[in-house]
Parts: C-alpha cells; sequence; structure tokens
C-alpha cells in the first residue's frame, strides 16, 4: 500500500461553502430533479481567460493518442475544506468503458497544478459542485483537465463511443473551443443509442450536470473550422460517488478511509 498523503489545499483568504441557490439558477436542480441532466453557464462565477492559462502546461496523455491531461482525486473535509488524495490512478473497468487503450487498466497522470486548486474562483465551483450533489465529506471527487488539439478530425473518446463513466455524479464544463467545429455532446437513456434525451454544444464556461447512473452520454468527432488552423477543445470532467467496482477497490487500496459508494 503506497503511504497516504492527505494534503489541504488552502486559498490566501478562507472561502465559506457558496449558498447552492446562488451558484447554480434555480432550473439546474430542477432538471436534475425531473431529467436527471441539466445545463447552465458560469462564466459569471470564474475568470474564465485566466483558467485557459493552466491549458498551456498539460502533459500529454500517454495512454490516448493526441489528447493532454491533468487529474486530481479531491475530497472535503468535515469543514468543507479542499483535500487532496495524491498518487491514485484512474482506473475504469471494461464494463463503463469500451477503449482498448483504457478500460481496466491503473491510468496515472501528473496532478492538477496546485496554483489552480488554490484559486478562489475553483474552490467555489468545487464546493459548490459538491453542494449541488450533496456529497459527503472524505468521499473523493475526481477532477480532470483534459482537451485535444491538431489539425485533423480526432474522435475525443478515443472509440468509447456511447457510455457512463462508472460514477453517480458527473459534469462536463467546457474551457476552450477554439477553431473546431463538431465536438457535440448527446445524452441518451440506453447505451445503444435508441432514445435520444438531448443534444448540444457548450461554449466555454457552459457546463452539463449528469448524473451518470441514469444517463449515457456521447460526444461527436471534432475538426478544424480552417485546416490551415490548429484547433483545440478543452473541458473539466468532475465526478463522484463511483458505482465502478473496479475504481473503488484502487481507491480503498490507496486510501483506506475515504468514504465510498456502496451501493
Amino acid at each position: 500500500m503506497k503511504n497516504i498523503n492527505y494534503d489541504h489545499i488552502k486559498t490566501t483568504v478562507a472561502q465559506p461553502l457558496p449558498n447552492l441557490d446562488s451558484y447554480w439558477p434555480y432550473h439546474v436542480i430542477q432538471d436534475i430533479f425531473e431529467g436527471s441532466w441539466s445545463q447552465t453557464s458560469i462564466n459569471k462565477h470564474i475568470n474564465l481567460a485566466e483558467w485557459q492559462t493552466y491549458l498551456e502546461d498539460l502533459p500529454r496523455d500517454i495512454y490516448v493518442d493526441t489528447r493532454w491531461k491533468r487529474m486530481s482525486w479531491l475530497y472535503l473535509d468535515q469543514a468543507g475544506e479542499i483535500n487532496t488524495l495524491d498518487d491514485c490512478p484512474m482506473a475504469q473497468g471494461g464494463s463503463y468503458n469500451d477503449a482498448d487503450t483504457m478500460a481496466d487498466k491503473l491510468r496515472y497522470y501528473p496532478a492538477l497544478e496546485t496554483s489552480f486548486l488554490q484559486r478562489d474562483d475553483v474552490q467555489s465551483f468545487i464546493k459548490a459542485w459538491a453542494d449541488l450533489w450533496d456529497i459527503n465529506p472524505k468521499e473523493p471527487i475526481l477532477m480532470q483537465i483534459n482537451g485535444i488539439k491538431g489539425n485533423q478530425a480526432i474522435d475525443p473518446l478515443q472509440g468509447q463511443g456511447i457510455h457512463q463513466d462508472g460514477s453517480q455524479f458527473l459534469s462536463i464544463l467546457v474551457l476552450s473551443r477554439e477553431n473546431v467545429t463538431g465536438g457535440e455532446n448527446t445524452l441518451y437513456e440506453d447505451k445503444a443509442g435508441q432514445r435520444q434525451i438531448t443534444h448540444a454544444t457548450l461554449a466555454p464556461g457552459e457546463i452539463m450536470h449528469i448524473r451518470d447512473n441514469e444517463v449515457f452520454h456521447n460526444i461527436s468527432s471534432v475538426q478544424p473550422l480552417d485546416n490551415d488552423t490548429p484547433f483545440e477543445r478543452f473541458i473539466i470532467i468532475i465526478n463522484c460517488r463511483f458505482n465502478d467496482a473496479f475504481q473503488n477497490k484502487i481507491l480503498r487500496q490507496h486510501f483506506p478511509d475515504v468514504v465510498l459508494n456502496q451501493g
């Protein structure tokens, strides 16, 4: 077992838990209750231009071609402060990930930069997100910054197709979308894609919330509008309360004290 390292991520000023009603519009809570998903913008709560500067140093994903990625495991303590869980890999079982490069493998990525996690608007976002889903203290939250860039058409999912991520709560926040056509998010009631729920193209600063155990999602291929200019699309993915037994096993091995979903 690896050494346990619980690091408290402090902001320059103590940040109280954001008020749910002031961060998320009322329709978000209503949408999720009625249909298991919602879409909104958080541009007024974050400095998107400054968040985008953290895309410049993203390392290449060694498991997926043409993708760049950082990720960290986080949790809220009893005081509502954000802590990191270091060294635990991402681990998706084959029942949740069909891609050969990712399924049933331990995937290690560089952590999110501490200066990013220390930002007041990042702290507020994580706390408001946890409040939205009623996340308990010491429940592991996986937060990723990832994306694609290049000069030709790319499948962001590398063949994964319509899927669930193996958690109960999932949100996708677009950080940048430059010289891009495609990259459209579609939600379905079924993995076969016979019963479509919605189809949307998220702009930078827009976020889609999904009950991942009730809704399937997909994203279309991405290609440049202008073939002579590089394109990019980067996102934040944040999810919690994992149903994936493989991921929960790895989390328990690394961090015996975390609160895991037993359902």
